[in-house]
């Protein structure tokens, strides 16, 4: 990092483009820290053979269950956080801890705040999003990160200025992926090397213009057992939708079931998926249930991605999807490889949601 660009009291940025241009490599830095304490976590489990003590819950945090692996990274993101309250003032959220508001305690430490209202920036995390893969050694889990600029209460979605995704991979992986946004300026992908940590690329990414409905992976999300009959009616109906309005070969509509909010989104803005759909929420409201969703830490940071990506995430009225940054919010979504691919699947997916009965 490079120590000019810290953050100090006497060189606050004045206006947005300032702040994500200045904070955005403190994004990054804290995504690197947060794939290697991953890294190092789940390699001292697999070598003494126990996944158990990273895979064991260990806590109920604010928003989801804490397992092993996410201690392990909440105490490496609290580390960053107080290394920067020193600094000047600023407010976290993560699933574990809520919100937190700390600054300079004028003798080279930090202290805590009553609230937002300080002047610095709202950073939204999920350390590890996609525990349940991680921690079994499965597949990849995201670390995912969001700024929004100072205000005097929390941030909505509409406020994030800049972003950053970190894959957070299995222990088979040599390359890790790590995408990075700013509101207005687009996003960049960065592969590094998973042993060395040399960057081995980083170029601009844009979402390609293909509209196809088939071929690829469009996944509805089934995580709650009790919502996989609705999830599966849902996807059955558009699917005949489809296959009869737009002429899709259902034979190669892939489906995915990634239990990682980012991740699939990752995959949506890379072109891997061609839609997604989280409508855990929609069906458990209608259902008068309260089975898990999608929270707001879960996916802050990577649908800033998306849209600078040119990958549209909407709500499932097709609609902005706007949510305050809290550990409660839940949330359904549609995610679209890019505007043409939403506008010919949009209209059938409003029509099965309006058709849709408990």
């Amino acid at each position: 990092m490079n120590p000019s660009s810290e953050p100090t009291a006497g060189s606050k940025p004045t206006c947005d483009a300032e702040w994500a241009t200045s904070w955005l490599p403190h994004l990054e830095d804290l995504a690197e820290r947060l794939r290697r304490c991953a890294r190092r976590t789940m390699s001292d489990a697999i070598e003494s053979s126990d996944l158990g003590s990273v895979s064991r819950p260990v806590s109920m945090g604010a928003g989801d269950a804490t397992f092993g692996i996410d201690a392990a990274a909440e105490a490496e993101l609290s580390e960053w956080f107080e290394e920067h309250a020193r600094l000047a003032p600023l407010s976290v959220l993560t699933e574990d801890m809520g919100w937190r508001h700390q600054g300079p305690d004028g003798a080279q430490g930090s202290r805590d705040l009553p609230g937002f209202d300080h002047g610095g920036p709202r950073i939204c995390v999920d350390p590890v999003d996609g525990t349940r893969h991680l921690m079994l050694d499965h597949r990849s889990a995201w670390a995912v990160i969001a700024l929004a600029g100072p205000g005097e209460g929390m941030p909505h979605q509409r406020d994030a200025l800049a972003a950053c995704m970190q894959e957070l991979p299995d222990s088979r992986s040599r390359v890790a992926r790590r995408l990075s946004a700013r509101r207005g300026a687009g996003v960049e992908l960065a592969e590094r090397d998973v042993l060395s940590g040399e960057i081995l690329c980083s170029q601009p990414l844009r979402a390609d213009e293909d509209d196809r409905l088939d071929h690829g992976y469009l996944p509805f999300f089934a995580f709650h057992p009790e919502l996989r009959e609705d999830v599966a009616r849902l996807a059955f109906d558009f699917f005949a939708r489809i296959e009869k309005e737009e002429g899709a070969e259902l034979s190669h509509c892939y489906d995915d079931q990634y239990i990682c909010n980012a991740g699939q989104m990752a995959l949506t803005i890379l072109g891997t998926y061609r839609m997604v759909v989280d409508p855990r929420e929609f069906i458990s409201k209608r259902r008068g249930l309260s089975a898990q969703a999608t929270k707001p830490y879960d996916v802050a940071g990577a649908i800033l991605c998306a849209e600078e990506a040119g990958a549209p995430i909407t709500n499932l009225a097709g609609t902005e999807l706007d949510f305050p940054w809290d550990v409660e919010t839940p949330l359904s979504f549609a995610g679209f490889a890019n505007k043409a691919t939403r506008d010919r699947a949009l209209p059938h997916l409003l029509a099965i949601l309006d058709q849709y009965q408990p």
